[in-house]
């Protein structure tokens, strides 16, 4: 779970001839299939159909593209995380996020894995900033999670002593586990029955 952000900037002297939205969603898919350091500027504008003059005018350098990219991939790819936030017991949300996770994680028609865990796995010239931005990002879903079930715990459907922000590191470990797996192939199936077993886990009032 991410934060999105939202940008407005725009090509200045003319106005644009390229959907943004469309394009920044196939630069995307090239950072997730490839990762940060693995991506070249060649391989943005080839897949997102613009120049790079087109590609700097309206997203700034390839860091700044990234970060629009990953905040795109929040709003888009994990909207399912902030519909999970929203359930009504501690149980329903972890097993919801968890669940929804790994449908995500399996698209057909989407790379498999996870764009914020293998979009920063390769160390490269960047001095790590953006494996630090990809971390920061994933502490703010798991701070989120731990909020909601601090709230869980006081509303009395978590039992009382319930260590929240344990419980929410604990269910993000498991989902980025499940990342990773999936990027190697594991399927659906595969990832839920790892679930079946992380939710026998999760404390719950007798």
């Amino acid at each position: 779970m991410m934060i999105c952000v939202t940008t407005t900037t725009r090509e200045r002297g003319r106005p644009r001839s390229f959907d943004a939205d469309a394009a920044l969603d196939r630069a995307v898919e090239v950072f997730w299939r490839q990762g940060y350091e693995g991506t070249s500027l060649t391989d943005l504008t080839a897949a997102m159909g613009i120049n790079r003059p087109s590609m700097y005018a309206a997203y700034g350098n390839k860091d700044e593209l990234f970060r629009r990219a990953v905040a795109r991939y929040a709003e888009i790819d994990m909207a399912y995380a902030r519909d999970a936030l929203a359930r009504p017991t501690g149980y329903e949300v972890i097993e919801r996020f968890l669940r929804a996770n790994a449908d995500a994680l399996t698209r057909t028609d989407r790379p498999a894995g996870c764009l914020s865990i293998q979009g920063g796995l390769a160390a490269g010239s960047d001095d790590g900033h953006v494996a630090q931005f990809l971390a920061a990002s994933r502490l703010a879903g798991e701070n989120a999670l731990a909020e909601r079930l601090e709230r869980a715990v006081a509303d009395g459907d978590l039992p009382a002593g319930t260590d929240a922000a344990g419980l929410a590191r604990y269910v993000m470990v498991v989902s980025e586990g499940n990342a990773v797996h999936a990027a190697a192939g594991v399927d659906r199936a595969g990832l839920n029955a790892v679930i079946d077993i992380a939710l026998r886990a999760v404390p719950r009032q007798s």
